[in-house]
């Protein structure tokens, strides 16, 4: 998404429109807030115990299936790593060496995001995204020390495509989060009540029943309607006041690290870029010429983008083609923008069986594990499935042949205990499919629950 030559050419609507030359105060601010908060993230995670409790403390970690190569740097690397990664967030914001900085963020960010999913939102997910994205952008084109080093370099303005993908992306995260919440547990008021009673249980007001149910249509609504009411004039200010107060009460009560302040960072693409080159880049010249020119690798720019909003798109539609409910089986839950939405808690017993002997062992998770990696372990098919590989291979490491049976039960949002698993089927002995149901996880009961729910 960067800048090219130029020809002449016919221009369609779209050219007028997509290929227009605005001001670029709004990516250039961004560029500054999200450079604070890759910093802020990477220099927090060494300070708050994140790296240790990631990638020290653990024998092994969580890795996305298919990267179970991806492993952690010995000794001190992983704390160097971060650190590195705050120091290029400072550059970013700065606007130094930018594409390099953010080249190098996008790629160490992608190796700790796929190397564990122990602590895996849908946050990251969208950093990881946004790296790369920005790599492409050219939003240290002013107001930066590149700029300050290379007069030639400055550039105040960008294409309105940049604007176009970035609130085209925005609206595909907010509308999911938002169709992901009508399903019952959510609509009856039942999984707010049980997280306001976990991790809002120090703020007292919020188990008021009537502050609950303000959560619940309030959290809804916010995410359908966001985008449309920024975008539109007349409900922009509401939009903001409604942001802010989302955000920030998210950041208090929950914790979720930057994400509040990144998704207010966004709000610079609302506003005009008069208002803001005039609040907060005064010494930066004002772009209004309005120039239309296409870039000469129009179609490659075209093609690339619209594929990855297609893909965005549809990624997360993904869970309707696979069997059974995805709130019960997670499979097609990750990555999907399925956020704040649900909570597991759950048992399981692995269980060696030595092939030859028949001699059956049960496994002491703790002595595997870290805390961090349980609950997702006693929950999670992924992680069951992974596990039992494991198991396996470090059995078929001292010349045993053994099969693992995994008795798994699983409550969600603080109802009743299922059995979740087969305990009869040797998980050590299956494949993952990413798009197909796995049969030995059990159907889900919780239409059944539903239906009693909604009786009562």
């Amino acid at each position: 998404m960067g800048m090219h030559k130029t020809r002449v050419i016919m221009l369609t609507t779209w050219d007028n429109y997509l290929f227009k030359r605005v001001d670029n105060s709004a990516l250039v601010i961004f560029r500054m807030l999200y450079g604070i908060l890759l910093a802020s993230e990477a220099i927090g995670s060494i300070a708050m115990g994140a790296v240790r409790r990631l990638f020290i403390e653990p024998q092994f970690t969580f890795a996305f299936i298919g990267f179970e190569f991806l492993e952690p740097l010995p000794g001190n690397g992983m704390y160097v790593l971060y650190a590195l990664m705050g120091l290029a967030g400072i550059f970013i914001s700065i606007g130094f060496k930018y594409r390099y900085a953010m080249l190098f963020y996008a790629v160490a960010w992608t190796y700790v995001y796929l190397m564990q999913k122990s602590s895996y939102n849908n946050h990251c997910y969208l950093i990881m995204l946004l790296n790369y994205i920005m790599v492409f952008l050219p939003a240290s084109r002013a107001v930066s020390i590149d700029v300050k080093r290379d007069k030639g370099y400055e550039q105040n303005y960008m294409y309105r495509y940049i604007y176009v993908f970035i609130i085209t992306l925005l609206w595909i995260v907010y509308a999911y989060a938002s169709i992901a919440k009508f399903y019952p547990d959510w609509m009856d008021g039942s999984f707010i009540k049980h997280l306001m009673a976990t991790r809002g249980k120090d703020f007292e007001l919020l188990q008021n029943p009537w502050v609950q149910a303000g959560i619940l249509h309030f959290g809804l609504f916010f995410d359908m309607l966001i985008i449309p009411f920024l975008l539109w004039k007349r409900t922009r200010w509401l939009a903001v006041g409604s942001s802010v107060f989302f955000h920030i009460f998210n950041s208090i009560v929950f914790q979720i690290g930057v994400f509040p302040y990144l998704a207010l960072s966004f709000l610079v693409f609302f506003f005009t870029t008069e208002t803001l080159q005039k609040r907060f880049l005064r010494k930066k010249t004002f772009y209004n010429l309005s120039e239309v020119v296409v870039p000469k690798y129009k179609k490659l720019l075209v093609t690339s983008a619209g594929l990855f909003l297609l893909v965005m798109l549809l990624l997360p539609l993904r869970h309707w083609i696979i069997k059974d409910d995805v709130l019960w089986t997670e499979e097609g839950h990750k990555l999907s923008w399925r956020m704040m939405l649900r909570s597991r808690s759950g048992y399981a017993q692995f269980i060696i069986v030595d092939k030859n002997t028949k001699r059956r062992t049960n496994v002491n998770l703790t002595a595997y594990v870290a805390d961090k990696q349980l609950n997702s372990l006693q929950t999670k098919p992924d992680f069951m499935w992974q596990f039992s590989q494991r198991l396996k291979r470090i059995q078929a490491a001292q010349g045993n042949d053994v099969a693992v049976y995994v008795n798994a039960q699983v409550s969600i949002n603080g109802g009743p205990y299922y059995q979740f698993t087969d305990p009869t089927i040797d998980l050590a002995a299956t494949s993952w499919n990413h798009f197909e149901h796995h049969e030995w996880i059990l159907p889900s009961p919780l239409n059944q629950k539903n239906s009693r729910l909604k009786k009562l």
